[in-house]
């Protein structure tokens, strides 16, 4: 038997370095940049980064100190100001913020409260407490918003604010372009991974009909395709609402794209440059990744389709935790963690590459599936409704695999993002799909 003292131990230094993983981070995406970058708002579509440093604090705190430590509330005046559901993005603004120097002050005197606390915790007794799970949320939301803050920091005009080596060069990928997934049940969700979320839960047989799925995210140069071939103008690739929604916003091309001649630029922090054509396309909605399917005679896949590519191992009907098996990501696995500030080439990270051959499941771009955002059977919300059941729905989309912005930490083979389908500032690509029989 393990010794719990040890398992403890072990915890608590998990959770202390994802907790320290996310401050690093934070602190770098907000001190980059002088206050009056921090306190502008830089697109109605995201918060003044002001406001998303506060916010982490406030959810530090009632959660880790309020909720888990029972004490009393630091700053009880602020707690609607920072409540997300409370304020859209476009209003907080308008609200009465903590300037810079004060949400500073305010979330190290809650972090700093918070690492006494880890040093007493016992990791048991409640469901909040157990393996830590309070201490990975709050690791986990840290790091969610620092990426909707490095979405903030593309979406900003002016120079360039940060800098990040290029992923390695990889040569050209030569493989296959697609692989099949052999048909029957396999293992969706999880009830055994400690961080994992609500949506995450539980796991589940699902039997999935046999198709092929792309080795690789769909890149700038096949999209490029799509647009020369008159794709934004030809109805009949496009869902009616996606046809609506391009003509009325008049989009002809991902987001920060734009032609100079026979060429196609883009903006990517600050910095313009000759679109990349062997990077998986970035800045793409679900509509414009579905109406490229259709063009390309495919679909994009279902979100248990996408599942089973990156988790299921044909050799002993084995589910695991990442496509490369059940080890933590490391650099040769995947781009993650802001560690660059764009996708690697397709075919990167072979280390990473699913036992069927499908590479690049986790981190780089995030990735469109076909499917609403539904609950798994036997959900419960936990540890509150509006993290996950307020946003069940036809209304949002599901996203899989996570993008170079996005943490180890919030991601895994299980975890679940969404958005509405217009959505194009988020680091989202995608790749397709066909079932098999299908020419």
């Amino acid at each position: 038997m393990t010794d719990p003292a040890l398992d403890a131990d072990s915890l608590r230094e998990r959770a202390l370095t994802t907790l320290t993983t996310a401050r690093a981070r934070t602190t770098l995406l907000t001190s980059c940049v002088e206050d009056p970058d921090l306190t502008a708002q830089h697109s109605p579509l995201m918060s003044p980064l002001v406001w998303d440093l506060a916010h982490i604090g406030n959810q530090e705190e009632q959660w880790l100190l309020r909720t888990v430590a029972g004490r009393d509330a630091m700053r009880p005046e602020i707690d609607g100001i920072y409540d997300a559901f409370e304020h859209p993005r476009s209003e907080r603004p308008s609200l009465p913020l903590l300037p810079p120097a004060e949400a500073r002050h305010y979330a190290a005197e809650v972090r700093g409260r918070v690492l006494d606390l880890l040093e007493s915790t016992a990791f048991h007794g409640t469901r909040l407490t157990e393996a830590g799970f309070a201490f990975g949320m709050i690791a986990q939301h840290e790091q969610q918003h620092d990426e909707t803050m490095l979405i903030t920091h593309q979406l900003r005009k002016g120079p360039q604010a940060l800098t990040a080596p290029d992923p390695d060069p990889a040569p050209l990928f030569t493989g296959p372009s697609e692989v099949l997934v052999p048909g029957g049940p396999f293992t969706m969700g999880t009830s055994t991974e400690p961080w994992a979320l609500d949506n995450e839960r539980p796991a589940h047989r699902r039997e999935v009909p046999p198709f092929h799925i792309d080795t690789t995210p769909v890149t700038n140069a096949a999209f490029q395709a799509f647009i020369e071939d008159g794709g934004y103008d030809t109805e009949r690739w496009w869902t009616p609402e996606g046809w609506a929604h391009i003509r009325q916003h008049s989009i002809h091309a991902p987001l920060f794209w734009h032609r100079d001649g026979r060429q196609w630029l883009r903006r990517r922090f600050g910095v313009t440059e000759v679109v990349p054509p062997d990077e998986p396309v970035l800045h793409v909605c679900w509509y414009e990744a579905d109406a490229y399917a259709r063009w390309a005679g495919r679909r994009l896949p279902t979100e248990a389709e996408w599942e089973k590519a990156a988790r299921h191992d044909p050799a002993g009907d084995r589910t695991m935790r990442y496509p490369w098996g059940d080890a933590e990501p490391r650099p040769e696995h995947a781009n993650l963690g802001q560690r660059h500030l764009r996708p690697a080439p397709a075919g990167s990270y072979p280390e990473g590459e699913s036992p069927l051959g499908v590479r690049q499941l986790i981190g780089d771009v995030w990735e469109w599936t076909a499917s609403d955002f539904l609950p798994y059977p036997g959900f419960q919300a936990f540890p509150y409704k509006e993290y996950s059941e307020v946003f069940f729905g036809p209304e949002h989309k599901v996203l899989r695999g996570g993008s170079f912005a996005v943490d180890a930490v919030a991601c895994r083979g299980t975890f679940r993002n969404w958005d509405y389908p217009i959505r194009r500032q988020i680091f989202s690509g995608f790749r397709t799909a066909r079932s098999a029989g299908d020419v």
